[in-house]
């Protein structure tokens, strides 16, 4: 992998017109001139294997939503018994019970939108 792929910062999510997490985190790297590659997960599937990478490293309750509306609406089966594998098929089927935005840059990988944070992994 070249370097220049290393320390690029990805951005998945859905479009920021349906979800405001995104919108807010854009907005804010916008205003801070930072430019990272946006992925929209309901056009260009993630695959198990970046589901995976990323529940390794954060870990699935990290990584899957349980306070969003597409995590209630499961059955209470779905909802019981959640681990590692079973968070990953659950959010590979249903992508909006992925916390959002997920930021990676490397092996690094962060889930939602606060601004310390940012500040932080963006080194500003």
């Amino acid at each position: 992998m070249e370097v220049e792929q290393i320390s690029q910062t990805i951005m998945y999510g859905i479009s920021p017109q349906k979800c405001d997490t995104v919108k807010k985190a854009r907005k804010w790297l916008e205003a801070k001139g930072q430019h990272v590659t946006f992925v929209d997960f309901r056009e260009q599937e993630l695959s198990q294997d970046t589901l995976k990478a990323w529940v390794e490293r954060i870990g699935w309750e990290a990584v899957l939503n349980k306070r969003s509306t597409s995590f209630r609406a499961l059955d209470d089966a779905e909802k019981q018994d959640i681990d590692s594998a079973k968070a990953i098929s659950l959010m590979q089927a249903n992508p909006t019970l992925i916390k959002r935005p997920v930021l990676t840059r490397g092996q690094d990988v962060m889930t939602g939108f606060k601004e310390a944070d940012y500040q932080a992994w963006f080194g500003l």
